[in-house]
């Protein structure tokens, strides 16, 4: 009976002891539960050395399947795709998605300018890196613009290209950019009211998480910013020169980037599709997967 007693209270003081790290640390926790669950899925968990920097990266698919690689955005990181990358598994593409320098598992090299143009370099010989020689390429927000120089630049290498919400035209934002690196709990609503039309307030114990990750990452995304708002890397005069078909994929509601620069990209590539996902904000390849997923395959089939 002692020992009983004995291990119910070891049980108990366990408990305790991890609610309470939970409570200080639940950003760590979530991140291990994705991580987990990509394990149980199959997904493939790996990195790969790219010009001395150390990138992470998912894959799932088939090894034979045909390579697609999907580009993230500012702030976030590989498993912003895990929605979507189910449609494209199922219909036998082998995805990849790295995490660029400075976000996710990756290096954050404080050498790095985390410029969009440079990152399209670290993309490159990512892909390089991995022996693929002719991708289907995806990028989304500040990863739309990346994918942009390496389809100009690495034009023999990109089968299809696909841009969501895609940042590129050199047109100043309506919004105000240092709510990326937001510094309390009224400054992260507001970016999630910028990023989705239906934000849903989090727990006052993750947004101080959230804060507290967020200030400790924000030199990399206020110098991806500063170098954005330079305009030095704007696409406008790329986007004549792709050849390679183009689907535009853009949530109706969006708030960082209106639906205007999507028309206009779409006037800008002739042979561009443009597919705007009505309801949806910015987010709209993590939130309106169900409408986004089979378009986005169509589009691939073709």
């Amino acid at each position: 009976m002692k020992r009983f007693k004995g291990l119910l209270w070891l049980i108990v003081i366990v408990v305790v002891m991890f609610g309470l790290d939970f409570l200080l640390r639940p950003i760590y926790y979530l991140n291990e539960w994705a991580y987990f669950q990509e394990w149980k899925h199959g997904v493939e968990s790996r990195d790969v050395t790219v010009s001395g920097i150390r990138m992470h990266y998912i894959a799932e698919g088939p090894a034979g399947g045909r390579p697609v690689v999907l580009v993230h955005g500012l702030g976030v990181r590989a498993e912003e795709w895990t929605a979507l990358a189910p449609y494209l598994v199922h219909a036998g593409y082998r995805v990849y998605m790295p995490d660029l320098p400075g976000y996710g598992r990756s290096q954050k090299p404080a050498d790095f300018s985390y410029s969009v143009h440079d990152e399209a370099v670290m993309v490159v010989e990512f892909m390089d890196a991995l022996g693929l020689k002719h991708v289907d390429l995806g990028g989304w927000s500040m990863g739309g613009g990346i994918v942009q120089h390496v389809a100009l630049d690495h034009p023999d290498s990109i089968r299809k290209l696909i841009l969501f919400d895609a940042v590129g035209l050199k047109e100043p934002p309506q919004f105000d950019t240092r709510l990326f690196t937001p510094e309390n709990a009224d400054q992260l609503f507001q970016l999630q009211t910028l990023l989705s039309p239906h934000p849903v307030p989090l727990p006052r114990f993750i947004v101080r998480d959230v804060l507290k990750v967020s200030h400790r990452n924000e030199w990399v995304v206020k110098r991806a910013i500063a170098s954005m708002l330079t305009g030095s890397d704007a696409t406008d005069s790329i986007l004549p020169q792709l050849k390679m078909p183009v689907l535009i994929v853009w949530g109706s509601e969006d708030r960082i980037f209106p639906v205007s620069q999507a028309e206009k990209m779409h006037r800008l590539v002739p042979q561009s599709e443009l597919d705007i996902v009505p309801g949806c904000g910015h987010l709209a390849p993590k939130e309106c997967t169900a409408q986004i997923g089979p378009a986005v395959v169509a589009f691939e089939k073709q």
